[in-house]
């Protein structure tokens, strides 16, 4: 395909995105050409697209390569991706107003537009997710997902070279700041430039949604305040969660743990994360009831998973927002030293904290708290409810809101360990990391494997490993001495 042909293509399907009429072909297709450092246009013919957006988006980028209107650098090639494929997003305006003309018919109708909208323009990195190892793990408390995340690409020595020598910005303050929203990118910060946030009222207050460019899950969003303020937990929380469900009922929402250790990767800006996807623990049944007497109307009950999780349901969210706060106040200052329980340290700071939420469930209104506790010892320096060392292998990064729910994030370095420890337990070639060996003797020992079984069998091993790494991350243990314990933090509610 001559390169005439791919601008008049993408002007094509830039002008059925919405942002511009047949009147603005010639303007756009200009656009392109000095975007990719070409200096005149055949004449074709204006014709059905055949390829992707993203198909055209490489074969433009190939040709500003050729013309040295970037290098090689990976961000050279994404600030170019970005402010090509911003011609095919509509303006901020234009995208809120044509959002909301699909919510008054229905706020799936809406999802559905801007989902679609920022696959298209790449601003979701559809290519990119599918290169993620994805399996399910059948354990004791449902089907577990593994991902092993290859989505994000790695620095390149240049690009890393750059950021060394890159001069000192603060702005945007951070990746979940409004200031994105169109920003061209730098060496050591993403291109944005066709990036749309959608602007929300949350009880007053400016707040954003966008869709996560590495989504773990489908239609993975973010709401974001308009305020560049640290995360916090509190009644606010509650109210906002519920007003997000009852604004998109087809989302469940949640947000990290707003202290270190058990909360999320961005602690520094209040920042939900949402989607359309049902998790193990959302399927998790509730083990035992019980009830708060100065909630009536509130449903409370201790979730069987391997956390330790308060499930509450009611038809009404002021209640149940008063119910999830008595909660958390109570959480956050109760201790069971026996069980290596500290709300707080010597020194008064705070250790605990949930993890919450919310969901749709039926005509019921749905809160699930993850009680967490962020302490250390001398035998557990990386946290006491944290993976511990044994399990490190495999996992030992913060356990935060997505893998609560059931959805372990494993890092890229398992596509090829756990490729040697298969050819280890098949007594193949091999290069098995040192800090797998144990574990994989231990798999040895109990299971008889060969060629066509061993990929199946590690899985389900890596599967019991994340389950252990969220038994180590639960505060009441699900044993005997940690269920009482459990009970105990009930009854003094």
């Amino acid at each position: 395909m001559s390169i005439s042909q791919t601008i008049t293509d993408f002007t094509t399907l830039a002008i059925v995105s919405g942002g511009w009429m047949e009147l603005d072909r010639i303007y756009l297709q200009n656009r392109l050409l000095a975007l990719v450092g070409e200096d005149q246009l055949d004449p074709v013919e204006v014709q059905p697209v055949t390829k992707t957006s993203t198909e055209l988006l490489d074969i433009l980028i190939t040709k500003a390569q050729e013309n040295k209107v970037i290098g090689t650098a990976l961000y050279e090639k994404e600030i170019l991706e970005g402010q090509i494929t911003d011609l095919l997003t509509p303006p901020p305006s234009v995208v809120n107003a044509l959002f909301a003309q699909h919510y008054d018919k229905d706020p799936k109708e809406a999802t559905d537009y801007f989902f679609k909208l920022c696959k298209e323009n790449d601003y979701i990195k559809t290519r990119a997710i599918a290169k993620n190892i994805i399996f399910p793990a059948e354990t004791e408390y449902g089907d577990l997902e593994i991902t092993i995340n290859l989505s994000k690409p790695e620095k390149d020595p240049k690009q890393i070279a750059a950021q060394r020598n890159a001069t000192a910005v603060n702005y945007p303050q951070c990746q979940l700041c409004m200031e994105n929203e169109g920003y061209k990118g730098r060496s050591n910060f993403p291109a944005r430039t066709n990036h749309r946030i959608i602007r929300m009222n949350l009880n007053g207050e400016s707040w954003g949604f966008q869709y996560s460019p590495y989504a773990y899950y489908n239609e993975h969003c973010i709401i974001l305040s308009e305020e560049h303020r640290p995360m916090k937990i509190s009644k606010k929380t509650f109210e906002r969660l519920l007003a997000i469900i009852d604004v998109f009922p087809h989302y469940f929402v949640g947000s990290n743990a707003d202290l270190p250790i058990v909360g999320g990767s961005i602690l520094s800006h209040d920042h939900y994360q949402g989607g359309r996807h049902t998790f193990a623990m959302a399927k998790a049944p509730i083990e035992k009831e019980f009830s708060l007497k100065q909630f009536p109307n509130v449903t409370l009950g201790i979730v069987k998973w391997p956390m330790s999780v308060i499930r509450l349901q009611a038809t009404d969210t002021k209640e149940l927002i008063e119910a999830c706060d008595y909660v958390r106040l109570a959480w956050n200052d109760y201790s069971n030293p026996e069980l290596d329980i500290n709300a707080y340290s010597k020194d008064g700071t705070v250790h605990h904290t949930v993890t919450p939420i919310a969901r749709r469930n039926q005509e019921l209104f749905e809160v699930d708290l993850v009680l967490r506790d962020n302490n250390v010892s001398e035998e557990f320096p990386d946290g006491i409810f944290h993976p511990h060392p044994d399990v490190q292998h495999i996992k030992k990064e913060n356990i935060g809101l997505i893998e609560v729910m059931g959805l372990a994030v494993l890092p890229p370095r398992l596509k090829t360990e756990l490729q040697e420890v298969e050819n280890y337990l098949i007594e193949e070639e091999n290069d098995i990391a040192s800090y797998h060996v144990k574990w994989a003797n231990e798999i040895k020992a109990t299971n008889k494997l060969n060629k066509d079984n061993v990929h199946e069998i590690v899985e389900r091993e890596v599967g019991k490993v994340f389950a252990r790494v969220l038994e180590d991350a639960g505060v009441f243990k699900r044993n005997q001495k940690g269920q009482a314990g459990f009970q105990a933090f009930i009854d003094s509610l």
